[in-house]
């Protein structure tokens, strides 16, 4: 059964950062694209970035400049660095994860999502 597992949420003042992490369980998983999300007060999910199996990246715009994500596929882990935080990034943020399960089978899961909170 395939997990993933969030950590690094909390809360901070405006100007200030933290780092996401979603490690996939088990370690052996064949994860390809991995990526954030996150659901604000209006529980409206927003894709916030991802990350192919090769490293490359997108964002939404509302994070370009500010948030990096970042994977080791050795660990099956994948990473947000989020800096310059404002109050509109608070939210629960999401692991997302396509893990193939055999040649013709790609499945999604998702993290149980990990709180965000940033005061003015």
């Amino acid at each position: 059964q395939v997990q993933l597992v969030e950590s690094g949420g909390g809360s901070v003042q405006s100007g200030q950062s933290l780092r996401l992490s979603c490690a996939v369980s088990p370690i052996t998983s064949n994860v390809i694209t991995m990526a954030w999300y996150r659901r604000g007060p209006g529980n409206q999910r927003e894709l916030v970035a991802t990350i192919d199996a090769t490293g490359v990246t997108d964002y939404a715009d509302s994070v370009k400049g500010r948030f990096t994500i970042s994977r080791d596929n050795a660990k099956k882990t994948v990473y947000l660095q989020m800096d310059s935080l404002n109050p509109e990034d608070t939210a629960v943020y999401v692991c997302f994860a396509d893990v193939r399960m055999s040649d013709t089978r790609i499945d999604n899961y998702w993290g149980p999502g990990t709180r965000v909170t940033v005061a003015v």
